[in-house]
């Protein structure tokens, strides 16, 4: 269609993360992985998914950088998907997401929960600010702004927020 901006030519940070994990499957995927499933067959059985659509699915995180695929076994050759450090970087994102979750259900509706490894006390996994600790859940606390690399579109739907002093080129920084 003209005129439709396709979702890899959008700036938003949040369009370029939909596009590496949006699809549920990757979701899925990915859950199993931080639970130590490394082979396809794991990955298949737990998640009942078809071979053609657990191989693509492989493949897209594979070449996104997520998982690495290193042989195991050499006769016949069979490989493993291993995260990578950017895919473990995921991690926080998928506990917030369970835990948003679970937050909407009954705790005698849940079907599995976040517990710390050594006490087996369930943990309550929240989104902080690093610098201060705050809490992100409050709406109007914190709010998106223009980044350095940001088109003038992009300055002019957040032309009314407050500018980020960290984000600001050094030339602007220094002129304030």
């Amino acid at each position: 269609m003209a005129g439709r901006i396709r979702l890899e030519d959008r700036e938003c940070p949040l369009s370029t993360t939909v596009q590496h994990v949006g699809e549920w499957w990757t979701l899925l995927i990915l859950h199993d992985a931080f639970d130590g499933y490394t082979r396809f067959d794991q990955f298949q059985e737990s998640l009942g998914i078809s071979s053609s659509m657990l191989t693509a699915r492989l493949r897209t995180l594979v070449a996104d950088g997520l998982l690495e695929r290193r042989p195991y076994r050499t006769q016949p050759v069979r490989h493993e998907y291993v995260l990578t450090e950017l895919g473990r970087s995921l991690r926080p994102v998928i506990v917030a997401l369970a835990a948003w979750g679970n937050a909407r259900l009954a705790p005698e509706r849940r079907s599995m929960i976040l517990v710390d490894a050594v006490s087996g006390e369930e943990v309550e996994p929240v989104v902080v600010d690093a610098g201060s600790g705050r809490r992100l859940d409050d709406s109007e606390a914190y709010v998106f702004t223009a980044g350095p690399a940001a088109s003038d579109g992009m300055r002019a739907r957040y032309a009314d927020t407050v500018p980020a002093r960290s984000a600001l080129a050094p030339e602007v920084a220094g002129n304030g």
